[in-house]
């Protein structure tokens, strides 16, 4: 297994670019030309990226250039030149982030996805099957952050919504509508838009997930080797740890979780697995009624709930990413360690980066996702 560790995310050479020549846009031209340097920073004032090289002008001589009706003739051309450079920078070239609805009929109910297509890109050039983390949807910022960035590199992404049971879903998960959704409904319909992907003439697909869908996504890698995917990978997924569950739902619900956990099995056992029963919490929906099925598929122990003893059964390579300061899911990197020697396997760590992984940290994402997938 490769370990890498990443820094936190930089401004791109566009916004590098832009950014300076707004700056040197907005300064008299005489001023500008008598500037021994100029270094572009970071938007947050942070200190300079090491990794790329500081933008310098180089000064001229004359004190006072402005006075000179030749010079302001070169200043008026030299800003339109700006302008024009700054238009064609910041213009969509091509598709540009061009998101298609796409759908997908499974039973009695509608699935969602949202599909872009990189520049000059079609399903057969490769694409990526991505899945959303636990009761959100393709919309949220994590998800739709990933798909613009990776289209800039040119990159192209499937965004599916899980149903949850239901038709049509959009945006987050509804507390209010009793939960009778189940952990493996998810891998599944990961299964299922795999199919379609593979129907609309997609090649060299690659699932991917984040957060529960991380783990969805390895629990169907695991258990799928034949079905026509090339490389996984997992972005903060969830681990699965009973005492720390157990642990966590007490303190965020205020009731330990054995006793409802045991009245749901015994539910499930007795054919009853479809009724509801009121529960102070599920996942994050609070005082809200659930089927005891649906109790037991999130709660009940389950090896494939802890994705690093999924890793070791996945036979196509690997990419598993985390963030050094993710508090949603803690000890990645200490659970994934053990598999070191498995050559298949690649983990890199995004410095400073949480469990959302937004702004820099998307950049550095799809920085390692791109080494991954394109080598």
């Amino acid at each position: 297994m490769g370990v890498k560790s990443s820094g936190s995310g930089s401004l791109g050479g566009v916004e590098y670019a832009v950014l300076y020549l707004f700056q040197v846009w907005n300064m008299p031209f005489c001023t500008c030309f008598m500037l021994d340097k100029l270094s572009i920073k970071r938007l947050n004032n942070g200190p300079s990226d090491p990794r790329r090289p500081k933008l310098r002008h180089r000064p001229q001589r004359p004190k006072d250039p402005c006075k000179r009706k030749s010079e302001m003739a070169i200043a008026n051309i030299l800003k339109a030149v700006i302008l024009g450079v700054i238009l064609t920078l910041t213009a969509p070239s091509g598709k540009g982030w061009a998101q298609e609805p796409v759908t997908l009929i499974s039973g009695d109910i509608t699935l969602n996805g949202t599909l872009v297509l990189a520049d000059g890109q079609t399903l057969s050039d490769g694409i990526i099957l991505l899945t959303h983390g636990t009761l959100a949807h393709n919309g949220m910022e994590t998800i739709q952050g990933l798909q613009s960035v990776l289209e800039e590199r040119g990159i192209s992404t499937l965004a599916i919504t899980l149903g949850l049971g239901i038709s049509d879903r959009t945006g987050f998960y509804d507390c209010t509508i009793p939960s009778r959704h189940l952990h493996q409904d998810g891998v599944a319909e990961i299964g299922q838009w795999l199919a379609w992907l593979k129907d609309q003439g997609a090649q060299d697909i690659t699932i991917m997930g984040h957060s529960r869908g991380g783990n969805q996504t390895a629990w169907f890698a695991a258990e799928n080797a034949n079905a026509g995917f090339s490389r996984v990978i997992l972005l903060a997924p969830m681990l699965g740890d009973p005492v720390k569950q157990a642990a966590g739902y007490e303190a965020r619900y205020g009731q330990p979780l054995a006793g409802l956990l045991s009245k749901a099995q015994d539910m499930v056992a007795a054919g009853k697995g479809d009724d509801l029963m009121a529960v102070p919490g599920l996942l994050y929906c609070k005082d809200t009624r659930a089927s005891a099925a649906a109790f037991v598929s999130y709660y009940a122990p389950e090896p494939r709930r802890d994705t690093a003893t999924l890793l070791p059964v996945i036979a196509q390579p690997v990419l598993v990413i985390g963030g050094t300061a993710d508090q949603v899911v803690t000890g990645l990197q200490a659970a994934v360690a053990p598999l070191s020697d498995d050559e298949n396997l690649t983990l890199v760590m995004i410095e400073d980066a949480d469990h959302s992984f937004l702004d820099f940290s998307a950049e550095d994402v799809a920085d390692a996702i791109e080494e991954f997938v394109k080598g």
